[in-house]
């Protein structure tokens, strides 16, 4: 089944498997090049079934925290993702953009508007360091704004959808995290409102969009800020966190973890993406080091390539539907066409070189 036709809402995918969002680095002034182009193009040629884009800046003045960073608020970078898509497409891809506001990793002095803070729920980066900008309703609401014209943005271009970062502690993730969300109005205290937040935007990009177009979610239990944190402890909990941004109209749910393989909760061997599919409904994503022999904590450190078995096995068994591929698939743009063929041999090991350059 893996290799197989997937029908995401009313796209046809050649297959179940993804490439995860990866932060390159490689567009300055928020412009993707020529050579950005080319490396999406490789993966589409490659075979990959569905490409989820590197992070691409939500066009608000605090939503940057990196260098290079693509960006939609230019007419010259939403021609250079114009080129992106044709590309993509040209080789019978498949491609959602990922939205992305970097929250309180942000710093003062940072570009492009050096004077605005990094944006959180409550002033907190983690739970013990208030250092950054507790967003007042107006902040929020501007936010939220900037997500909707984006996502009209992206489908005017002609992706086929979008992914709303909600993960690994950046905005989104902020509000959704106990330990970081001291607020106490609608988009604080208890879970259903910690994600309200996340609701939000999905309802407000959904009336900016086409019924066709796909809206997807991404979140995690851990954070860079702490590795072990987690949403939610039980099944029950995760319900609460995850039920409302799923109807206000999302079509997958992408659960980020850092090994694939380990359960979630302690009365079952089932990861975060099974037991999302199974609260949700929805189509979902698993990823976490898949067909590779170590997880990220060290992205500059080697990895070699692993068989995906137990992939193939929990697509098989419709425990989650499609598998999402990160650093496998920086290292080598045709890692699927390779482990289809069993060709596990020939598959380009992981490398910090794979991490710097766009290969």
């Amino acid at each position: 089944m893996l290799f197989e036709p997937y029908k995401l809402k009313g796209l046809t995918l050649r297959n179940r498997l993804v490439m995860a969002p990866m932060t390159r680095s490689k567009s300055p002034g928020g412009i993707p090049t020529d050579e950005v182009v080319a490396y999406y193009e490789r993966r589409a040629r490659g075979e990959v079934g569905l490409i989820i884009t590197e992070g691409v800046e939500v066009s608000h003045d605090s939503s940057s925290a990196y260098p290079d960073v693509p960006r939609l608020d230019s007419v010259k970078a939403r021609d250079g993702w114009k080129k992106v898509v044709e590309a993509i497409k040209i080789n019978d891809g498949a491609v959602v953009a990922q939205l992305w506001h970097c929250g309180g990793f942000r710093k003062k002095g940072m570009g492009p508007v050096p004077e605005v803070p990094g944006f959180t729920a409550s002033g907190l980066t983690r739970p013990d360091k208030n250092v950054a900008h507790a967003m007042d309703l107006d902040d929020i609401q501007q936010v939220i704004d900037a997500y909707a014209q984006d996502a009209k943005w992206c489908e005017e271009i002609g992706f086929d959808g979008v992914e709303i970062h909600g993960a690994h502690g950046y905005l989104i993730d902020n509000f959704f995290w106990s330990g970081t969300n001291k607020r106490e109005d609608v988009y604080g205290g208890g879970l259903e409102n910690r994600s309200q937040l996340a609701t939000d935007i999905t309802t407000a990009i959904r009336a900016k969009v086409s019924k066709e177009f796909i809206v997807g979610l991404r979140f995690s239990q851990w954070k860079q800020q702490d590795y072990e944190a987690r949403l939610a402890s039980t099944p029950e909990e995760l319900k609460m966190v995850l039920s409302s941004p799923c109807e206000a109209g999302l079509d997958y749910v992408h659960s980020s973890m850092r090994r694939f393989w380990e359960s979630e909760f302690n009365d079952s061997d089932d990861n975060l993406a099974t037991w999302t599919k199974r609260i949700t409904g929805l189509p979902t994503i698993s990823v976490g080091s898949v067909g590779l022999d170590g997880d990220f904590i060290d992205m500059s450190a080697p990895a070699s390539p692993v068989s995906i078995d137990k992939s193939i096995e929990d697509i098989s068994a419709e425990k989650y539907d499609m598998v999402a591929v990160g650093r496998a698939l920086l290292a080598d743009p045709e890692w699927v066409i390779k482990i289809r063929e069993g060709r596990l041999e020939d598959i380009t090991p992981y490398s910090r070189e794979s991490m710097l350059k766009l290969i």
